[in-house]
C-alpha cells in the first residue's frame, strides 16, 4: 500500500500529513508514558516495529503508484495501541522511503495515515472488542491482524480514489486490491497468531502488565 513518491497531488500531501502528525505526536507521549510505566516493554515495542519492517518490506506489484504486501501492524496496536503504532509505521515507512525506494517522502502522511493509524486502530477496536467478550487472544489477535491488514488497503483505496476521481474509480482499487490482499492478510493473521503464542508463553506478566490479554488470560 505504499503510495510511490511524488504521485499524489501536493494538496492530498499536505493533508494526510497535518492528520498523521497529531496522531504521531500523541503516539510519541504514550510512547514515553508506556516507557516510564513499563520501561520492560522497551524491547516489545522494538519487535513490533521490526515485525512491521520485515512484513512491509515484503512487496508485491499492484495498482499503478501503489504495491501489495502484508503490514505486521496488528501486533503493535493489539500491544500498544494505534497511537503507538502510528510511531511505529512512522519509523517503518521513512527508513524504507530513505533506503528501499519503497514509498516516498512527499507521500509518507498518506502512508502513515493507512498502514500507520487505519490498519491498527482496526485491529486495536477488534482485539480489544474480541478480548473483552472473554475470546481468547490468540483468536483475537488473528482477526486484528487480518483486519489490520485489510483495513489498510481499503484506506490507500480511498486516498487514491480521493487524489484522482472519477466514475466507479473506488471500486475498481478495491477490487484489485482485494485480489492479492485476502490471501495476504490471512497469511499475516496466521504469522501474528505464531509470534502471540510465543509472548504469551515467554511473557505473560509483560503481556498482562500492558492489559493486552483476555480478562479470563490475566
Amino acid at each position: 500500500m505504499h503510495i510511490m513518491e511524488g504521485y499524489l497531488p501536493l494538496t492530498w500531501c499536505i493533508i494526510w500529513f497535518v492528520i498523521s502528525f497529531i496522531v504521531v505526536a500523541f503516539g510519541l507521549y504514550q510512547i514515553k508514558k508506556i516507557v516510564d510505566e513499563t520501561p520492560e516493554s522497551k524491547a516489545l515495542l522494538a519487535v513490533s516495529g521490526a515485525f512491521m519492517f520485515i512484513l512491509s518490506s515484503l512487496k508485491l506489484p499492484s495498482v499503478t503508484g501503489s504495491c501489495s504486501h502484508p503490514c505486521g501492524n496488528g501486533l503493535g496496536a493489539a500491544l500498544f495501541g494505534p497511537a503507538v503504532t502510528a510511531v511505529l509505521a512512522t519509523i517503518v515507512l521513512l527508513f524504507q522511503a530513505l533506503l528501499l525506494a519503497h514509498g516516498g517522502l512527499t507521500t509518507l502522511g498518506a502512508n502513515i495515515f493507512s498502514m500507520g493509524i487505519v490498519g491498527p486502530l482496526a485491529a486495536w477496536l477488534v482485539y480489544k472488542g474480541l478480548t473483552k467478550a472473554n475470546i481468547s487472544s490468540t483468536i483475537a489477535i488473528f482477526f486484528a491482524a487480518f483486519l489490520g491488514d485489510l483495513l489498510t488497503y481499503v484506506a490507500t483505496s480511498c486516498q487514491l480514489a480521493l487524489a484522482f476521481p472519477g466514475p466507479g474509480i473506488l471500486m475498481k482499487f478495491l477490487t484489485i486490491f482485494a485480489v492479492t490482499q485476502i490471501p495476504l492478510a490471512i497469511g499475516e493473521g496466521i504469522l501474528t497468531v505464531i509470534i502471540w503464542d510465543r509472548l504469551k508463553a515467554y511473557k505473560p506478566k509483560l503481556l498482562d502488565k500492558l492489559g493486552a490479554l483476555a480478562p479470563n488470560e490475566a
